[in-house]
């Protein structure tokens, strides 16, 4: 029998999601959580259906899932989150902006239960390696800028891939960066905001999906590390990944690095 799975939001993102849990041979579909649905049938991309609710209690008691899988909002994935935990059922989190003591809260939880959890900013192998590069480059140039670009549909702004990319380059450095600070400012806010000396800039337009851009700046040199999402497809991988290992796992897991060795 293969890992059972609900998927949690029933979106763009949460559409691929089902789709690529219904194409791995390892894995069954079993449910959609959905905030704003009635009690009905999900259809599934191969013909079929799962039972889709809004009550994440009454339908993880329904099917018996093993790994609940979440791209929703910060007001639905804590509540998902709790009905699974409350149930022994692991959890794959790429929901955006989670607060820090949230996600503190549930590595002590899920530390105590002795049950796998995995919380990422990204699920694109290619954004991960990205990040990896941003870190090594952070410790070899004292000025960095960071410049994410997102569809115009996108809640929170800077996005959480750009904050944890920001995150690492300092942890691997050790020290703030150097920023330019204009004398004048004719317009305000053109230099965006910033998280210890790395400028972070959020672009919203229609036709964009995921992308992301880290520019090094140097004596006579730059180099622009750079990260394109053209499709949410490029999300599964990293998502089906992260289903498996959360069933070998008996804490929370942050960000897919460990899952592929470069922590």
């Amino acid at each position: 029998m293969g890992i059972r799975v609900i998927v949690s939001g029933s979106g763009n993102m949460g559409r691929e999601v089902l789709a690529g849990v219904a194409a791995a041979g390892d894995m069954e579909p079993v449910g959609v959580l959905e905030k704003f649905s009635e009690e009905s049938e999900f259809p599934l991309p191969g013909g079929g259906g799962v039972p889709m609710s809004a009550d994440p209690a009454a339908l993880l008691d329904r099917v018996q899932a093993d790994v609940v899988i979440d791209f929703t909002n910060l007001d639905w994935t804590p509540v998902v989150a709790r009905a699974a935990l409350d149930r022994g059922v692991r959890l794959v989190i790429g929901t955006s902006g989670l607060p820090e003591d949230w996600i503190a809260e549930l590595e002590a939880e899920c530390r105590q239960r002795e049950l796998g959890a995995v919380v990422a900013a990204n699920f694109a192998i290619g954004a991960v390696l990205m990040i990896y590069m941003a870190k090594v480059a952070g410790r070899f140039f004292d000025a960095a800028e960071i410049i994410e670009l997102h569809h115009d549909q996108k809640v929170d702004a800077p996005s959480g891939t750009a904050l944890a990319t920001a995150n690492e380059m300092l942890a691997a450095r050790g020290k703030p960066f150097e920023r330019n600070v204009p004398e004048k400012e004719t317009l305000a806010a053109t230099r965006a905001a910033e998280v210890d000396g790395i400028s972070i800039h959020s672009v919203r337009l229609p036709g964009l999906v995921a992308h992301q851009e880290v520019i090094f700046g140097g004596l006579g040199q730059t180099l622009t590390i750079r990260h394109d999402t053209t499709g949410r497809a490029a999300f599964i991988p990293g998502v089906l990944l992260a289903t498996r290992e959360v069933m070998q796992r008996k804490e929370l897991v942050r960000g897919l690095e460990a899952l592929v060795g470069l922590a």
